[in-house]
Parts: structure tokens; C-alpha cells; sequence
């Protein structure tokens, strides 16, 4: 299983926390990032990194790749297809968000709280940008755990063993079923107000820990250990919007 929360670990150090723990069991730690520009990435970091930046939602979609990358990290857009905000190809227009594409690692090619057609587009995207796809459960309750799956054609023990995979090129198969409860099927038009409150949550929080988040780039020398690398020639502005600096 790969926990994927919401801009924490919060769940996974829960887990590590309990004192008995299924041997057979692998259970690793993955984020589903709040981007300020694109919606939600997934995030897997090697083993032993350990970034706190990814903790603090709000940071722009390429800094984050770039992040990711640099750390020796894997990236890929949740739900690529799925609700304005929440998704890159309903966020970004459709030249940017190509180019972005080519940045990725991955894609969630299946995502068990979407339709059958936003799931397809999303196959799609993964074939049309030649990157292999996760599949995933997106549960936010426990009813709904295990309705997406992954098959890979190695055991995964780890993080880095994950990583490694991917980076090789090797297949993925992706599947699942429908998760019929989501708060979407619930609220049916109504949904369209909860995802704008959402974004509105989601752009405050964003400010709210710009902060913190900058403090982290700094102290960590982050934006400066990106730029010093052989492997990247990106340079970074960080931007105060509200006060124009």
C-alpha cells in the first residue's frame, strides 16, 4: 500500500508508530501535493530523503518537479482529467500543460473516485506522452481502500525500489473498480460549489504557509543546491503576489 495524503505524512507516521505491524504487509509513504498552479501531484521520495517542503502545500508545479527531481524523487499528476482546480488538464491551458507533461515520471492512469471517462482521457495522456501509469483508490474513507491497483512485475519493498522501477521503464498494469460513494455522486450539481470552495481553501491555506514555505527553501538552500546542479540550468524567483515583490 502507498499512503498518499493530502500534503502530509501525518498517516504513514501513524502507521510506522504502531507497535504491531504486519510482516508480510509493505506499506510505503508517498504525498498527494496541493500545487498552487496545477492542481495534485503525487510525490514519491527515495527512502531516506526527507523534505519538509513537500509538508507546506502552494508551491508552483515546475519548482516542485524540480524539487522532486533533484532529491531523487518521482512525480506524476493525480487524476490528470479530473475536477477544475483539483487537476492539471482542467487548471493549466493545454500548451503549458503539455510541456509539463514531458517533466513528469508518471501518470494516474486509473483513479477509482473518477469516471470512466476522465479515466480514459487519462490513459490517454499517459500513451500519448509515452509514461507509465499508477492506479489508485483516492480513498478518503476506509470503505473505499483497495478499489484501485497497481501491478508491477517485481516485488517493491521500499520507496527506492519503487523509484528505481519506474526510472527503468519497466510496465505497469493499472485497474480497479468504481467507487460508487464519493462525495460528488452525493452532492450531484452541487458538487460544482464544493469544488469552488475548495480552491478557495486551498489558495488561502497556500498563502497562509507561503511563509513557512520559503523559510524552508532557504534555510535548506534548496533553490540554491537546485541551480548550483550540473543537471539543471533553472533559475527561481520567488514571488510575493500580495505585496507585489
Amino acid at each position: 500500500m502507498l499512503i498518499t495524503d493530502h500534503d502530509s505524512y501525518k498517516a504513514y507516521r501513524y502507521y510506522m508508530k504502531l507497535p504491531h505491524k504486519p510482516s508480510n504487509f509493505v506499506v510505503l509513504k508517498g504525498i498527494e501535493y496541493d500545487t498552487i498552479d496545477a492542481g495534485h501531484m503525487l510525490i514519491i521520495m527515495p527512502s531516506h530523503v526527507k523534505l519538509p517542503i513537500l509538508e507546506l502545500r502552494g508551491l508552483p508545479v515546475l519548482l516542485l518537479i524540480e524539487i522532486v527531481h533533484h532529491y531523487g524523487g518521482i512525480i506524476g499528476p493525480a487524476h490528470p482529467c479530473g475536477e477544475k482546480f483539483l487537476s492539471i488538464r482542467n487548471t493549466l491551458r493545454d500548451k503549458i500543460a503539455g510541456t509539463i507533461f514531458k517533466k513528469f515520471d508518471f501518470i494516474e492512469g486509473f483513479n477509482a473516485c473518477e469516471d470512466a471517462d476522465s479515466n480514459m482521457r487519462a490513459m490517454r495522456l499517459a500513451k500519448e506522452h509515452n509514461l507509465p501509469c499508477f492506479g489508485g483508490s483516492d480513498s478518503h474513507k476506509a470503505d473505499g481502500i483497495g478499489f484501485g491497483y497497481t501491478i508491477f512485475q517485481e516485488n517493491i519493498s521500499d520507496e527506492t525500489d519503487l523509484i528505481n522501477y519506474i526510472r527503468a521503464g519497466k510496465a505497469t498494469m493499472v485497474g480497479g473498480s468504481h467507487y460508487e460513494h464519493t462525495t460528488k455522486a452525493k452532492l450531484g450539481k452541487v458538487n460544482k460549489i464544493l469544488v469552488y470552495s475548495f480552491w478557495l481553501y486551498n489558495k488561502t491555506s497556500a498563502l497562509l504557509r507561503r511563509k513557512s514555505r520559503n523559510l524552508e527553501l532557504m534555510e535548506n538552500h534548496i533553490i540554491e543546491s537546485i541551480r548550483s546542479s550540473r543537471h539543471s540550468k533553472s533559475k527561481y524567483i520567488l514571488i510575493d503576489r500580495d505585496n507585489g515583490q
